[in-house]
């Protein structure tokens, strides 16, 4: 009894557990996508990147600025080199040599130093091309965002038209359902014939077959959206806004009417911070050309002695310090240098066409995303209207194969009508959502 209570426990325990690990979500479409351009895992990657070239915007200024540094360095002569010198010197016999060692055994040095960059090209134009890099980075994570935006928009309506097609055909297999069971019945009475019956039961199967498959779907479209999010795919989501009500929100063409701005677009300026890096490593290679300057102070103390007592009162210190410039002038460099120039001045002009490459491409996709707006208004407006006549159609069918004067075939037609009509005009407002994020991402709408 004793072992249950406790096994009984330790489940209730993992239980809780497991309930507080599963975190519930609910969203907007808006607020969706503010999440993800903070949670999403490209978003993060991105805002890593830009705290990345901070730090190397800064590794790039300290180079030009004062560096200190210090050393000490210990030497342990276990044995003396030797050399020889006239033993003569010594009281020695002419023409004979003596072995003498110079040095002590144990010697420390103790140095500092202080450098000073005075002048060069090259670390001028490293100041402004490390601006440039670091803009790079923030037009890198702001194409990032532009990209989680629409591609969250997206997946947050085929989560929308998943749940509203269920929705339908669940409503369709109902209403059929029905319709199925009274023919079932007037067959049992001998009033109609069973191909009535076979041709509603085919119907019936579809539909059961398309809901299951739509179920399924909703499911891997609910994980992508948790996935564009950056929340645990285990995760509850909810979705509060609607389809029908996104669709009608979107429908304002009044911004497609102003005239596109391509300079607004992060493609081109991320192709304008690509031209300006290329200017710069044309300047930096004109740079190299220019003569450079540099000082530095040493300062330090010297120890000499035969035995380890360098920390000791007795121990002499021999202090030494200088000052050094240094100046290195290029003068030739069998044209090396300007070979790198040409190269750097090719690479700029391909910058160029680059951009103005990219300055067409965009011109072009903003009048093709223009255009499938427009076109998928149009396409909302048809589906609607056709809808409404699917309905008007399949209902009258439904009277008249109820009455016995129309045939099941021309019933089930009418029926598969009215769902493809209903998928189209769901299909449709999704269109609406999705195109205009694209428009939108191209005019760099927020």
């Amino acid at each position: 009894m004793k072992n249950k209570i406790i096994l009984t426990f330790l489940l209730l325990v993992s239980v809780l557990q497991a309930q507080e690990q599963k975190q519930n979500y609910s969203f907007s479409l808006k607020q969706a996508i503010e999440h993800a351009i903070q949670n999403n895992y490209a978003a993060i990657r991105a805002s890593k990147d830009i705290d990345a070239a901070k730090q190397k915007k800064w590794e790039t200024t300290a180079a030009g600025l004062p560096q200190i540094s210090a050393s000490l360095d210990y030497q342990n002569n276990f044995e003396l080199q030797k050399s020889v010198v006239p033993a003569e010197f010594f009281g020695g016999n002419p023409g004979e040599f003596a072995e003498v060692a110079f040095g002590t055994r144990h010697n420390m040095v103790a140095n500092g130093r202080l450098s000073q960059l005075i002048f060069d090209g090259s670390y001028i134009v490293a100041l402004q091309a490390s601006k440039t890099y670091l803009k790079y980075y923030e037009n890198a994570k702001q194409k990032t965002n532009t990209e989680i935006r629409e591609m969250v928009i997206n997946a947050y309506g085929n989560v929308l038209l998943a749940e509203e097609s269920i929705a339908i055909l669940e409503k369709n297999k109902a209403t059929l359902s029905k319709t199925l069971s009274d023919t079932e019945e007037t067959y049992k009475n001998g009033l109609i014939e069973e191909e009535n019956v076979e041709q509603l039961q085919i119907t019936l199967a579809t539909i059961n077959s398309n809901l299951n498959n739509t179920k399924r779907l909703l499911d891997v479209a609910t994980k992508m959206l948790k996935y564009s999010l950056g929340i645990n795919l285990d995760s509850e989501l909810k979705l509060t806004d609607k389809l029908d009500n996104l669709s009608l929100s979107n429908l304002d063409i009044a911004f497609g009417s102003t005239e596109f701005s391509v300079s607004n677009n992060i493609d081109y300026l991320m192709a304008s911070n690509f031209e300006e890096q290329r200017s710069l490593e044309l300047k930096l290679q004109k740079s190299k050309a220019l003569p450079s300057l540099a000082a530095n102070v040493n300062f330090g103390y010297n120890a000499f002695n035969d035995q380890f007592a360098f920390f000791t009162q007795n121990q002499k210190w021999l202090n030494y310090s200088n000052l050094g410039v240094s100046l290195n002038v290029p003068i030739f460099s069998s044209f090396g240098r300007k070979a790198k120039t040409q190269q750097a001045k090719i690479a700029l002009d391909q910058a160029k066409i680059q951009l103005t490459e990219v300055e067409q491409q965009l011109q072009l996709q903003y009048e093709k995303a223009k255009s499938e707006f427009e076109f998928s208004i149009e396409e909302y407006a048809t589906a609607k209207s056709n809808l409404n006549l699917a309905e008007r159609i399949e209902k009258k069918q439904q009277i008249k194969f109820t009455e016995g004067l129309s045939s099941s075939f021309d019933f089930s037609e009418a029926q598969r009508q009215l769902y493809s009509a209903q998928q189209n005009y769901l299909q449709s407002m999704v269109n609406i959502i999705n195109k205009k994020a694209t428009l939108e991402k191209i005019i760099n709408k927020n």
